[in-house]
């Protein structure tokens, strides 16, 4: 996984992109490159609240100068999207991890097919903008509850426009005779070469999951941004950091994460939701239970990472790389 070091960046503008959607444009204040991404990435911002949010990149990776996120003002924010859309204005420096690409782009696919919805359409559209630079063949299916909550419609619509090879269809189901996509047929009637894409909210990620369970793995991708279950807090066993020797136990009720922070063990972590990969750590012993939504099924059967912020230990102990 891509990592990098913290840079401190200037919020350049701020624009209205929707209803409780701005997209945010970030500079280094001194000018120059930033830090290369490919589509599909997202950037760690680092709130004035202490809270630390992952947002997908939606503009070109071709752009090595700025960094551009959607961020969607949740009616339910634990904080995060408040924070940024009262807080962050013009002109505002802020502290910036990544890119980090947990959601890569197959870039020798024939053909993508990718999935949008509401604000998941920010990788979306990041990957449509390479997909067209490489004259490769791409449709982009979003949905959204009305054309006027669509975020980058108007972006999205131009891209296919100049396109050779690019296809968009807008599906707004709460606007007259408007239904849910039918990803199912979608996905049936998709060349047996497709690569699939997916970022959206829950229900839509569980029928794409669905809908592409009999393709092969490798031509699957999707990416979540809130977590479908909750962290595991059983506790029980104990956490040794490697590095230091330092050995944590686990009490139920708590995740190890919140253990390790706890013991004064400095670990990263942004959305506490096994989404982001931020907390990824290297297992160097133990049989860890996991509960991410980032690592590929084998990956979390070969056992060798695990994300703390959520997932638990089946052994009595657990070594870690910290």
């Amino acid at each position: 996984m891509q990592t990098s070091n913290e840079l401190e960046l200037r919020i350049r503008a701020v624009t209205w992109e929707a209803p409780n959607i701005h997209s945010y444009e970030l500079r280094l204040p001194s000018g120059g490159e930033l830090p290369p991404f490919t589509a599909g990435a997202h950037i760690d911002l680092h709130l004035p609240n202490g809270m630390v949010r992952s947002y997908s990149l939606s503009n070109s990776q071709d752009e090595r100068d700025r960094y551009v996120v959607g961020v969607q003002k949740d009616v339910k924010s634990r904080g995060g999207s408040r924070c940024i859309h009262e807080s962050l204005h013009a002109g505002v420096i802020i502290k910036v991890s990544g890119p980090r690409n947990n959601f890569e782009l197959d870039e020798s696919a024939e053909v993508s097919v990718l999935f949008a919805g509401g604000i998941g359409v920010t990788p979306i559209l990041s990957m449509a903008r390479r997909l067209t630079s490489l004259g490769k063949t791409w449709v982009v299916y979003f949905s959204a509850r009305t054309r006027a909550d669509a975020a980058f419609v108007d972006e999205l619509t131009a891209l296919a426009k100049a396109s050779a090879h690019g296809t968009l269809h807008l599906n707004f189901d709460q606007e007259p005779g408007g239904r849910m996509l039918d990803l199912a047929a979608l996905v049936a009637a998709a060349p047996a070469h497709a690569h699939f894409y997916c970022c959206g909210p829950l229900p839509m990620l569980a029928a794409y999951e669905a809908a592409t369970a009999s393709r092969p793995p490798a031509q699957v991708h999707l990416e979540y941004f809130s977590a479908k279950e909750a962290p595991i807090t059983t506790g029980g066993f104990t956490v040794v950091a490697a590095k230091s020797g330092k050995e944590v136990i686990v009490p139920e009720g708590k995740n190890i994460l919140d253990a390790l922070l706890g013991a004064g063990i400095d670990v990263q972590y942004s959305c506490m939701e096994g989404v982001c990969g931020s907390c990824e750590v290297s297992v160097l012993e133990g049989q860890p239970i996991h509960r991410d939504l980032v690592l590929t099924k084998a990956e979390q059967e070969a056992s060798r990472t695990i994300m703390v912020c959520v997932s638990g230990c089946k052994s009595q102990r657990l070594v870690l790389d910290i």
